[in-house]
């Protein structure tokens, strides 16, 4: 029975929790969003029609309080739940506290959501539907013995892998068996630590790896669709860093099978609402199920700008019971997305978190050029969050076109107060293996050497905006706009002439 959803309570924080609140707007819906602290001032707590505090500034006893956010959810009204991502998105009992106290939750249900989260069950459901996944245990292991046995069945080089959790903790890549015994050891404690299950299993290191993704939409009435796929091999520590559609790996057979083969992964679960199929591809072509997201992805943004759907508008429309309007045949794909992810990183010094107020803000406009930011001049990047700035990503007709379009966003993005990935950004896609389409997941350790000279990453434009920047404290505080902010121009006509001379 279809139920109309009038108040959404948006569960997360920053720019996904603008994102939501910005769609929900278009459709007539009423947001609440929930705040710490340290997130008193931030601009999704002044966009939402209501914000309730939660009291401390660490995760773990605001958004991570499952109790305390259910407690808003029902003191606001609100009858919906959107979880964004990360946080409380992929907790299964979150979902189940919201659907025991009467409140949908924009999202799957709390079984899919536990069977898919757990990468062992995961493995056995899916790869009983017949989709490929990399040789390995579908049990957790329990002790070296067994790890040794089961690693020289495989074949070097492994990955030990936590079987809960993600974004590369409890993960270690073992190439003999010298390594094995103190990787086990070392991935079964930080999976402990991070996720408070401790265990792990094994699976073949596929050589050469790329790491694609693809979206799924799926309906209560059996009915699912793909919306393509996403690359997304430039990474650091196991989390993303650039993505890109369509993949240029990827001929339309193999396209066409692997989406295919996502479709069957959701169906096989039951899956319901928006979810993301990950796969590795292998350098000789063969791909194999990864693991499934239960959630919004962080680079949603490239599917929507390919394929003119608004995927939290999706969402809420099968929260609230309706079908599909669409089937596979009817999505169309057109032109080129690519994102980066602008982080608050010293990617000079092993991509670290910096910390800071950002003094001068200035984000890229043009055509094709968006940008899903949470913070805006003056907001603080904190200890206790995530360091992500905001995603930036662009639209073109041709890959080519793309790149050079992110490539001069990038050189426009002005960021005072913090060190981000911008220069990190701009050296992948000038690189010619980024240009070629030829790259893996192990771009950073291949050509970035550990944070290679940061000059590398930057023609004479991007050390000439370097300098405006610092040119703000010599000459802007003699010309503000009208908000007290340094003109950039300004600070331009300082730095022409100082090259000049």
């Amino acid at each position: 029975m279809n139920k109309k959803i009038n108040k959404v309570l948006v569960a997360n924080r920053g720019e996904i929790a603008l994102r939501i609140m910005r769609t929900l707007r278009e459709m007539g819906i009423k947001s609440v969003a929930v705040y710490s602290a340290a997130d008193i001032s931030m601009p999704f707590v002044r966009y939402a029609d209501e914000a309730y505090a939660l009291e401390g500034n660490e995760a773990r006893e605001t958004y991570l309080d499952i109790q305390k956010v259910i407690s808003v959810a029902k003191k606001s009204g609100a009858d919906a739940i959107h979880p964004g991502y990360g946080f409380l998105s992929e907790n299964p009992d979150f979902a189940y506290e919201a659907e025991r106290a009467g409140i949908v939750f924009i999202g799957p249900g709390h079984t899919a959501i536990r069977t898919m989260g757990d990468k062992t069950e995961a493995r056995k459901i899916v790869g009983a539907s017949g989709v490929p996944i990399v040789p390995g245990t579908n049990e957790p292991v329990e002790d070296v013995q067994e790890a040794l046995r089961i690693a020289r069945e495989v074949g070097y080089p492994v990955l030990v892998k936590a079987a809960a959790g993600g974004g590369g903790k409890g993960m270690r890549l073992v190439r003999d068996e010298a390594e094995l015994g103190p990787s086990l050891a070392g991935a079964q404690s930080e999976a402990k630590s991070a996720f408070g299950d401790g265990r792990v299993f094994i699976e073949k290191y596929v050589l050469g790896p790329r790491h694609i993704e693809f979206q799924i939409l799926a309906d209560h009435f059996g009915n699912a669709v793909h919306l393509f796929e996403r690359e997304c091999s430039i990474q650091r520590r196991h989390q993303k860093v650039i993505e890109e559609t369509p993949s240029a790996a990827l001929t339309p057979a193999l396209r066409e099978e692997m989406g295919k083969a996502a479709v069957n992964a959701a169906k096989a679960c039951g899956y319901v609402n928006a979810g993301t199929v990950e796969f590795i591809l292998g350098a000789d072509g063969s791909y194999y199920f990864l693991e499934m997201n239960t959630r919004l992805q962080v680079e949603h943004p490239i599917t929507e700008l390919t394929t003119g759907l608004d995927l939290v508008r999706e969402q809420i429309r099968i929260a609230e019971g309706e079908k599909l309007t669409f089937v596979q045949r009817d999505i169309l794909r057109r032109g080129h997305a690519i994102e980066c992810r602008i982080y608050a990183e010293d990617v000079g010094n092993n991509f670290l978190p910096d910390t800071g107020l950002l003094k001068v803000l200035r984000e890229p406009v043009g055509n094709g050029v968006r940008v899903d930011s949470g913070v805006e001049e003056g907001s603080e990047i904190s200890v206790y969050y995530d360091p992500m700035i905001a995603k930036l990503s662009v639209w073109d007709t041709t890959r080519e076109n793309a790149i050079a379009k992110m490539l001069r966003a990038l050189s426009e993005y002005i960021i005072v107060g913090v060190r981000t990935t911008i220069p990190f950004c701009a050296f992948v896609l000038r690189s010619e293996a980024f240009a070629s389409g030829k790259y893996s997941t192990h771009f950073v350790e291949e050509y970035w050497k550990n944070g290679g000279s940061v000059s590398e990453g930057m023609g004479e434009d991007d050390l000439k905006k370097v300098l405006i920047l610092a040119a703000f404290s010599l000459e802007g505080k003699k010309s503000r706009g009208a908000n007290g902010a340094p003109r950039i121009e300004a600070g331009s006509r300082w730095l022409n002439k100082r090259f000049e001379e």
